[in-house]
């Protein structure tokens, strides 16, 4: 059993013995006041049995025709509570009126038992709206916030029964019926102030100041560009966050999910109560580079390119790239397909921009190879050592791998360079040893070097 039912539970027997308390004292001594008091017990005792019933609903996890949970079975039932407090209150009110005006003959007694009965609920509605008020708000349940705010009216209203009895005992017999027409006034209050909340959770009204707040942690997450619309709407201990946020349209989807996954985590580090919902929508920067929008243009095709290269001539731009297609398809079908993201590229840029791609077949997904003999490894080994000697900044070639595949042999290399040099240099020089062995070794279909910056003797 959870904290809300056993405070639920413990409410319903606290009612109960009230109830029957009451209305024996209020029948014994013919106090409207108490018997009203009586009534209002009454009625809170089929309150706080209607909130335990709606607090082990509510907890219900989400099914398939309750797809966001069962949160606000809660403020049905706190709705269902606030008729129930106008309608005694209107019975009440109703009959102290009789009484003031004189259209009731009646006879009041205010006897020691009355008091002690009074008294004892006043003690009693203090520490139970204690006790229920900070178990609601622990766990944001609107049906126990219901019954806390009944027992703390409870306790006013009971106040001012106290107040009527000993105006009678002084001797003023109508001073009951204004204590009544009190309680009636406490009742009509807690019922306006706990409809107006249980309407407002019913029609999704966001919490005050909320979407400010989801707003200012979305712009902490660093990858968020703006933050485009927030929508909240509590339901029961639950609060749904719906937000779309902007981030760079150049960036992975690999990198947006992890933007998403963070931001997700900060609201719940700020809302525990949070289920949130979040829409990444793509956003062009204003820094974003010509060769940031080609590659993304070609991503967006479903196409991957490389060797970007972006010139500024008089009057246009010049764009070219290498696309990387599929190595048996047609000669006609690639370059459809290279053509479509020339035009795309031209969308994007002007039509007076000048494109050209490159064709390149890409390796086929899983080539099958074996490694070559110890013998084929030295050869090239020794190779690609000469080749090297003859450049300047290049150091050891070392770590040489040499497998053999149905299209040809493929050479990979390790070597030291010197680190001060720029990648582009090191590039032209590791390219330029790759050539070299592919004319020494035709059979070689590719060779990788990779670069590696030489450490201080």
């Amino acid at each position: 059993m959870n904290d809300k039912e056993k405070a639920a539970l413990g409410s319903i027997a606290a009612s109960a013995a009230l109830t029957l308390a009451k209305a024996v004292v209020g029948v014994l001594t013919g106090s409207l006041a108490i018997l009203s008091e009586a009534g209002h017990s009454l009625l809170d005792l089929a309150a706080t049995v209607l909130t335990y019933v709606a607090v082990r609903v509510s907890g219900k996890p989400a099914d398939a025709e309750h797809q966001y949970g069962h949160g606000k079975v809660e403020s049905v039932a706190a709705l269902a509570e606030t008729a129930l407090l106008f309608l005694l209150a209107a019975g009440v009110a109703f009959e102290a009126v009789q009484r003031l005006l004189g259209q009731q003959t009646y006879s009041v007694e205010a006897t020691p038992a009355a008091f002690a009965i009074i008294a004892i609920s006043i003690v009693v509605d203090f520490f139970r709206a204690r006790t229920l008020g900070r178990v609601a708000e622990k766990t944001s349940s609107q049906a126990l916030e219901a019954d806390a705010l009944h027992f703390s009216s409870d306790m006013w209203s009971s106040i001012a029964v106290l107040i009527g009895l000993g105006a009678v005992a002084l001797g003023y017999s109508w001073a009951d019926a204004a204590a009544a027409l009190m309680v009636a006034v406490f009742i009509c209050i807690a019922g306006w102030r706990l409809g107006r909340r249980t309407i407002d959770a019913l029609t999704d009204t966001a919490p005050a100041g909320i979407t400010e707040r989801v707003a200012a942690i979305a712009r902490r997450v660093p990858g968020i560009v703006g933050v485009e619309r927030v929508r909240a709407r509590p339901a029961g201990a639950v609060l749904f966050v719906d937000l779309a946020v902007g981030v760079n349209r150049t960036l992975p989807l690999d990198r947006v999910a992890t933007i998403r996954d963070r931001l997700t985590r900060a609201i719940r580090a700020e809302l525990p109560q949070a289920e949130v919902t979040i829409t990444t929508e793509p956003r062009a920067l204003d820094d974003e580079t010509v060769r940031e929008r080609v590659i993304l243009i070609a991503r967006n095709s479903g196409l991957a390119v490389h060797h970007v290269a972006v010139q500024a001539l008089a009057d246009r731009l010049s764009v070219s790239a290498d696309l990387e297609v599929e190595g048996t398809l047609p000669l006609a079908a690639a370059h459809e397909t290279a053509s479509r993201l020339e035009e795309a590229i031209r969308e994007e840029l002007g039509p007076e921009v000048e494109v050209e791609t490159h064709i390149e077949p890409l390796p086929a997904a899983l080539l099958g190879a074996r490694d070559a003999t110890v013998a084929r490894v030295a050869e090239i080994s020794e190779a690609l050592a000469t080749l090297a000697s003859g450049v300047a900044g290049l150091g050891e070639v070392h770590d040489v791998r040499v497998r053999e595949t149905v299209d040809g042999e493929i050479v990979n290399f390790h070597c030291h360079v010197d680190p001060a040099l720029s990648v582009s240099a090191v590039h032209d020089l590791v390219d330029g040893i790759e050539r070299g062995l592919r004319r020494r070794f035709p059979i070689i279909a590719r060779v990788i070097g990779h670069a590696e910056p030489r450490r201080a003797a």
